[in-house]
Parts: structure tokens; C-alpha cells; sequence
């Protein structure tokens, strides 16, 4: 509690209810008599009553010879008493950075010498983790970053961040290109993201069936999912990986199609569609209707409906007939 100019008691609660601001950002009225205060030698009370914050902020102090004068402090002293503790401050917080450095630089010579291989892959728990490890990726990719998104519904917060993570690659000259099963065609929220990015070194295909996700940055660092929710990821840093995985992508991206190319279920001459070439390999294959559309990126209903296609265009008069009159047609033996 402290004495206001009018000489009552004041809370400092209730002064900054009535007169709120900060020391740099002083109210005209406390400049205006602040300053007439510095000239004059010494101002009224009566005077001062528009500007608490003068008395507040250690600007005035009583005149010792007279009770109904204030006198001003002095600029260079005012801000010295303010400019002390911070200064202070930073001299602790820079004398912490250098413990800190000393007390591990030991272990940072240890890590030097270790084989690579201890540091390659690196489990990171949590989306916060996740991200983070992410943003540091991108952050010093220079040439080129490689993903893969299987086809799920991605949120527009979702989105947003990869927006602000991927806008500065593109802005530094980095080359992206990304793979997305077919049905990103028809998402509206990942044509609007690709559409940021038109006028960049980006490129964007689709193929029917894609396994998990996978981000590559200067065939440097790998990141790629362990589990379906999505909370926990490997970082992997060993060079032979990353040039596995990168070969796992172009593997893929030499047989997706560009998303500028228009729609990939085109029917075939023998009148079965790209899709259903798909579904028709992992029926055979002994998948059931579930697992089938979470592979191709579709709902159960959508795959149901090609099933039924593909059945028709077999002749297959039952479901426990069409996977003889698959193998039978030698429709997985084409190229598509």
C-alpha cells in the first residue's frame, strides 16, 4: 500500500484499475507533467493528480521542504534503478549458459568419439516431441523433402501446421514432392493446401495403395510412425536407412500418377478400373472388406461398391467365387 497525491491510501490494485500502463508506455498526461517537473525543478501535487503513475514509478518524490511540492528524480537515476535488476539478470542467466556449456562439454567430446550409430534412430513420444523434431527437420533441410500422407481425413489445424512448417522450404528454393493415394483427389481441405504452393518447386502425385507415412529431408533424417494413433515416431538417422527408405519412395513415386493429370480410375481396355485392379490383388491376397479400404485410402461402402463391380465384370456369380475367377482371368498379371 502506498500514498496517493491526494494524500489518501490507494491499493496498488486499484491504481492500476484506474491508471493501467507500463513504465514504457507512460501516459501523456505523466510525460507531459513529468517533463514540465524536469524543467521547472519541481511541480504541485494538486498538478500531478492526473498522472498516478508518476508516484507509482518512483518519477517524483515529496519535496522535503515543503509537503505540497513533488520533486522529480532525475532521468539517469531512473533508469539506472531500472536497468540494474535486468542488467543483473542477464549477467546470471549468462553465467548459467556457461555452466551449463561446461557441464556438458565432457559429454559432448564422449559423443564425438562414440560410433554414429549409438544417435541413428531416436524415439519420440508425444505429438509436442513429434513436432518439434519435425519443425528442427525442416528447419535446416536445404535441397529436398520427400512425403508420403496415406490417404486420412487431416484436420484444418492439422494442415495449418504443415502450412507454416513447409511455406519457408518453398520460400529458400527446397524442392518438395509428396505422395497421396488416389482419394486426396476429392479432399477439398488437401487440394486448398496444395494449392498454396503452385507456384513453388512442389510436386504432388497420387497411387492407389500407400503403407504408412514418411517424411524425408536431405536424404539426411527419416521420420516414420510406430503406431496408429499417431503418438509415437522413430527418427531415424543412419545413413543406410534413409537411403532405404528413399528408394522405397521412388519406388512408389515411378508409379503414381501427378495430381494434375486428371482422374486415375480410368477403365482399362479389358473394363476394369485402376482401383479395382487393386482391390482384385489384395482379395487374392486374403484381405477382408475392411482392411482393403484402409488400405486404399476409401471407405467400406466405396469398396463394397467396386467389389460388386469387379464381381460383374468377372461374371462372378458369388464373393466365393471371385477370387478363382480373378486368378483366372490373369487381370493381375497386367501392367496398370
Amino acid at each position: 500500500m502506498f500514498r496517493t497525491l491526494g494524500g489518501g491510501d490507494l491499493t496498488t490494485n486499484e491504481t492500476k484499475r484506474t491508471h493501467p500502463h507500463a513504465l514504457t508506455e507512460l501516459c501523456e498526461d505523466g510525460r507531459r507533467i513529468y517533463g514540465n517537473a524536469l524543467r521547472i525543478g519541481r511541480i504541485s501535487r494538486t498538478d500531478v493528480e492526473p498522472a498516478p503513475c508518476l508516484m507509482e514509478f518512483a518519477l517524483l518524490h515529496p519535496d522535503p521542504d515543503d509537503a505540497n511540492w513533488l520533486r522529480p528524480v532525475l532521468p539517469s537515476v531512473a533508469l539506472a534503478q531500472r536497468l540494474n535488476p535486468i542488467e543483473h539478470e542477464i549477467t546470471q542467466r549468462r553465467r548459467k549458459s556457461i555452466e551449463l556449456a561446461d557441464a556438458f562439454e565432457p559429454f559432448m567430446t564422449i559423443s564425438a568419439q562414440s560410433s554414429s550409430s549409438t544417435h541413428s534412430i531416436t524415439v519420440l513420444e508425444g505429438i509436442d516431441r513429434i513436432n518439434a523434431a519435425l519443425d528442427l527437420a525442416t528447419a535446416q533441410c536445404q535441397n529436398e523433402m520427400l512425403t508420403v500422407q496415406p490417404s486420412r481425413r487431416r484436420l484444418e489445424q492439422t494442415l495449418s501446421k504443415a502450412l507454416d512448417r513447409d511455406r519457408p522450404l518453398i520460400e529458400r528454393g527446397c524442392r518438395i514432392r509428396t505422395l497421396y493415394q488416389h482419394p486426396a483427389r476429392y479432399s477439398p481441405e488437401t487440394l486448398a493446401y496444395v494449392a498454396q504452393f503452385s507456384d513453388g518447386k512442389v510436386e504432388y502425385r497420387t497411387i492407389d495403395e500407400l503403407v504408412e507415412r514418411l517424411i524425408i529431408c536431405d536424404e539426411t533424417v527419416a521420420f516414420i510412425p510406430t503406431r496408429d494413433d499417431g503418438q509415437v515416431a522413430l527418427e531415424l538417422r543412419h545413413p543406410g536407412l534413409v537411403r532405404y527408405l528413399i528408394k522405397v519412395f521412388e519406388f512408389m513415386w515411378n508409379r503414381a500418377v501427378p495430381l494434375s493429370a486428371g482422374a486415375p480410375y480410368e477403365t482399362a481396355p479389358d473394363g476394369i478400373t485402376d482401383i479395382q485392379h487393386s482391390i482384385a490383388k489384395l482379395l487374392v491376397e486374403g484381405h477382408v472388406d475392411e482392411a482393403i479400404a484402409r488400405r486404399l485410402g476409401i471407405n467400406v461402402r466405396t469398396c463394397r461398391a467396386h467389389i460388386a463391380k469387379l464381381a460383374t465384370a468377372l461374371g462372378s456369380g458369388s464373393r466365393a467365387q471371385l477370387g478363382y475367377f480373378i486368378a483366372q482371368s490373369g487381370i493381375l498379371d497386367q501392367e496398370h
